[in-house]
């Protein structure tokens, strides 16, 4: 059984795309976008490096604590009715 590929339906593929690591380091891929840049890569992942080290991108922490408080600070009332009105 042979498969056929519909023309002009996929998107341009970059086989030596380049990726570059907030760590300095600069790698090849391949892609459908010519250039890619990453926070952490294999090279300064704390699973692979064995350091310890936080990850928080684009705030995380500071959003998941800021929401934690909000939610702390409603009445009780208010929690159950936006409970409700979700599902």
């Amino acid at each position: 059984m042979m498969l056929f590929v519909k023309k002009d339906i996929h998107p341009k593929y970059y086989p030596e795309a380049k990726v570059s690591c907030s760590c300095g380091a600069v790698f090849a891929v391949g892609s459908t976008k010519p250039e890619l840049r990453v926070e952490i890569c294999g090279n300064c992942h704390p699973f692979y490096t064995g350091t310890e080290k936080i990850v928080d991108t684009a705030g995380r922490v500071e959003r998941f604590k800021s929401k934690i408080a909000k939610a702390a600070s409603l009445p009780r009332a208010v929690k159950k009715a936006a409970k409700k009105n979700k599902k």
